[in-house]
């Protein structure tokens, strides 16, 4: 809120972790020494190995990570093959679990420069979330690398301490699916079945179509407190949820869009796209399940006789990385796919020999 912008207040403090503070101490930043000396900049990047998870941060006190900020090598490889998890409160499971692209708002390892409510990624993959996130007693978030070469990683995570929290405040729940292809009849889960209560705050769903026709006539529906059969909130086709119309555009917006679309026929290439429930809040109170069908619709369509008779069921790959505020204690929102199922058929990923193996093999204003 523009509110907060002027308000003081005194019970918070502001603080940050990096590599070159990875506890976020007071007055404990920039100790490590490079050839320049003490302090300039002797730590601003980490290699993370080959199958290594490495600690990002483990903060213990209440508070709330306000911003984080990631980057790496720009490649599909490296943006589905890193994991971010993130624990609230001392819970055993991650409530966060998503490949690190997916996390930060984008399909299939790979997209345009876009800003939204939650996300804002580069033409070079400065990648940013915003969406706030709340913790009582401890906020653990780690990163790793399921592939076989090191992995150049830049990071830091901005938050506030003594922040006053409900015990029953929603903590931030992300995860990832993926079906390759999507069972013939069967709707798509954006988000399998929750218990409890929570807030649905949106998805990144990434599309890539198995022919030339129209893929987005399935509509996406909301179940919510019981809802068995049908719905309560249903939309009108999946372009329609992301606020687009007749088709996709590459329109990016503040809360909805599509941020990445590929192909000779801008509809029918892998896509990217996005909705966040933000000013109209989806609550659930009991139970939500939300889902989309795959629906395609045949030519010629010149009336709506024919757009009724077009439609056909369909098989595509789908994958969605979904985010909701959840209280604790909540189930687990994994496990996440296999890498190779993160990575299969990725068109847009290229050889991987042209990764740089080293961080000295490329400087890191050039990736």
């Amino acid at each position: 809120m523009m509110s907060e912008l002027y308000d003081l207040p005194s019970h918070l403090q502001s603080y940050s972790i990096t590599f070159e503070n990875p506890q976020g101490n007071k007055g404990a930043g920039g100790q490590a020494a490079s050839p320049l000396g003490v302090g300039r900049k002797g730590s601003p990047a980490r290699m993370l190995p080959a199958g290594a998870t490495l600690s990002l941060a483990d903060i213990k006190a209440a508070g709330t990570i306000r911003h984080m900020w990631m980057t790496t090598y720009n490649v599909a490889d490296a943006l589905r093959g890193l994991v971010i998890r993130i624990y609230w409160d001392n819970q055993e499971w991650p409530s966060v679990e998503a490949p690190l692209g997916d996390f930060f708002g984008f399909a299939h390892g790979t997209t345009d420069p876009f800003s939204s409510v939650a996300h804002s990624v580069t033409e070079k993959y400065g990648m940013n979330i915003w969406l706030p996130m709340p913790f009582q007693k401890r906020a653990q978030v780690t990163i790793s690398n399921d592939l076989d070469i090191d992995v150049l990683f830049f990071y830091q995570i901005d938050f506030t301490l003594g922040d006053r929290h409900a015990e029953n405040a929603g903590r931030l729940h992300a995860m990832f699916r993926r079906e390759n292809p999507t069972t013939l009849g069967k709707d798509f889960e954006i988000l399998p079945r929750r218990e409890g209560a929570g807030r649905y705050i949106g998805t990144v769903l990434g599309v890539r179509p198995t022919d030339s026709n129209w893929w987005g006539e399935g509509e996406v529906k909301i179940y919510l407190d019981g809802d068995q059969d049908f719905a309560s909130i249903v939309g009108t086709g999946a372009e329609d949820y992301v606020g687009l119309s007749w088709g996709l555009q590459g329109n990016a917006f503040h809360y909805h869009g599509a941020n990445f679309m590929h192909g000779e026929r801008l509809d029918t290439g892998p896509v990217s796209m996005y909705r966040w429930h933000v000013p109209d809040p989806v609550y659930w109170h009991e139970d939500i399940r939300v889902t989309v069908q795959q629906i395609g619709l045949s030519p010629p369509v010149h009336t709506f006789a024919e757009y009724l008779g077009g439609l056909y069921d369909r098989q595509d790959d789908w994958s969605a990385c979904t985010f909701w505020y959840e209280a604790l204690p909540s189930r687990p929102v994994g496990p996440i796919p296999a890498l190779a199922a993160r990575l299969a058929d990725l068109d847009l990923t290229p050889d991987r020999s042209a990764l740089p193996l080293q961080a000295s093999s490329s400087h890191p204003s050039d990736m």
